[in-house]
């Protein structure tokens, strides 16, 4: 299929709205043109006294459909309500030819909350953004509902933060395999365990070195979140050297949170989790993905469910009351009745938290380049699996607290942390939301500086992988100069209040 654009540039939005139709498509793009592919999506603006003419036409499967529409260039936001109506159009022309209906409409971004949010500070109702979001945006309703519950939580949450506030974000790159659907920079014990001394020392640095410039700058750390990779494939001693490490170059006084990932059944011991537990962690990631041995056999977990069980019952002895579990709605081999079975059993545990992610095929993972399994996932009944997982916690007390959805993913579906009212996880708000600075160290972490004024996002990359990371690390330490630039340049943290 190719997607020709004749008059304007609109190439990122109508490309990601046209894949989710069709998520595994190859799609060519033209631009100023009409011919070629029989499989063609044609969008064409003119520009006109006073407005721009829009046609799109769609020729698919021996069918042709087209449709027109004019946006007045009066308008503050013309060019954005040009891309919009080229949008639905799109949707709608595509809706009948297909018959299916995505439920998230012609939003194609990671952030939908943002757009729930806005228009609760605006003063409407629910009732009003669920007809705004099913006329222009083409959105469900459920869809639309459930972002309204999530902006609500995260507003008492963000209502809370403070211009000078931070969160850490630690990178242990490693894990005991590598599963079917990753597509993260992490690297199995076995191929990288020589790197993991060098690596943790060069991580030390960092560590160091980052303290030294939040402690110039007057930062105040507010959260911290280990994650990966899976952290505890690391060995209790490693574990508590780093956490050591982050108690002497940070003060600790004002954090309200700290996560550790404690992750994979198969990485985690009594010795591990002590170690987490002296270290003031108060939350952890214990996560299944399922419940099931056999799908966990099929994505290449090397645990069964019972061990799961077994740790998780474990953290409990030792004192740990924020328990986080993740589950993925679309795994091979999994059907609704199982996947059912899954929630039913992490219920029963009742964890503070549960995040239910969707399957998301990527390009650099295992499934992309799995055929067979590939054609199996995209004919679970993903979409009925969220909205049971959605309803049952609803029943059991849990609330939608965060939400985002990424590319490629089973049915356009979307991730979804859920908690017990008190339990929100606070670093999975501000990282998704984009409202605090997050400090990030370590192979393949990405910084992000906020200035919550004006809004402006800068961000300070690391180099990717962990040989990168160690081998070129005095060079990757003069990136971290921008830190201390942005916050100049602000007047962030030297006195300068919201």
């Amino acid at each position: 299929m190719t997607l020709y654009l004749n008059g304007h540039t609109y190439k990122y939005e109508l490309e990601h709205l046209i894949k989710m139709f069709f998520p595994l498509i190859k799609l060519g793009i033209v631009y100023d043109g009409t011919e070629g592919d029989s499989n063609a999506v044609v969008t064409t603006l003119t520009e006109k006294e006073g407005k721009n003419d829009l046609t799109v036409e769609i020729r698919y499967e021996g069918r042709t459909a087209a449709r027109t529409a004019s946006v007045s260039q009066n308008l503050p936001d013309c060019s954005a309500e040009c891309e919009r109506v080229f949008g639905v159009m799109i949707y709608e022309l595509l809706e009948s030819l297909t018959d299916l209906s995505p439920k998230w409409g012609i939003l194609t971004g990671i952030r939908p909350v943002k757009l729930a949010s806005t228009c609760l500070e605006r003063g409407k109702t629910d009732a009003q953004i669920v007809e705004e979001f099913e006329r222009d945006y083409k959105v469900s309703p459920q869809k639309t509902r459930l972002l309204i519950e999530t902006a609500k939580v995260e507003r008492e949450v963000l209502s809370r933060r403070s211009e000078r506030d931070f969160s850490l974000y630690l990178s242990i790159p490693f894990c005991p395999s590598r599963c079917q659907y990753c597509s993260f920079v992490s690297h199995s014990v076995e191929q990288a365990r020589k790197l993991i001394p060098d690596y943790l020392e060069t991580l030390r640095r960092e560590i160091r070195e980052t303290g030294r410039i939040v402690s110039e700058l007057g930062l105040k750390l507010k959260t911290v979140y280990f994650g990966g990779g899976t952290p505890t494939v690391l060995t209790p001693e490693q574990l508590t050297s780093l956490f050591q490490e982050v108690r002497e170059d940070f003060d600790l006084s004002g954090c309200e949170e700290y996560t550790v990932e404690a992750g994979r059944a198969d990485t985690i011991t009594e010795g591990k989790l002590a170690a987490i537990k002296a270290a003031g962690a108060t939350r952890i990631s214990i996560n299944p993905q399922s419940f099931d041995d056999g799908v966990l056999g099929n994505i290449g977990r090397r645990h069964t469910a019972a061990q799961v069980v077994e740790c998780y019952q474990m953290a409990r002895a030792l004192g740990f009351d924020n328990i986080n579990m993740d589950l993925i709605a679309g795994l091979k081999g999994d059907t609704l009745e199982s996947f059912r079975r899954t929630m039913e059993t992490a219920l029963s545990l009742s964890p503070e938290n549960i995040t239910v992610h969707t399957l998301s095929v990527k390009r650099s993972s295992a499934l992309y380049r799995d055929e067979e399994s590939l054609k199996v996932v995209q004919e679970n009944p993903t979409s009925a699996m969220t909205e049971l997982s959605q309803r049952l916690l609803e029943e059991a007390g849990y609330r939608p607290y965060y939400l985002y959805r990424q590319k490629n993913t089973l049915q356009n579906l979307e991730n979804v942390g859920f908690c017990k009212p008190g339990y929100e996880g606070l670093y999975n708000i501000y990282i998704m939301e984009e409202v605090q600075t997050i400090l990030a160290l370590g192979a393949g972490a990405v910084t992000k500086l906020v200035d919550q004024e004006s809004g402006l996002i800068e961000r300070v990359f690391n180099y990717k992988f962990p040989y990168e990371y160690i081998n070129q690390f005095d060079e990757m330490l003069k990136r971290k100069g921008q830190v201390k630039g942005f916050y100049e340049r602000n007047g962030i943290g030297s006195g300068k209040t919201v």
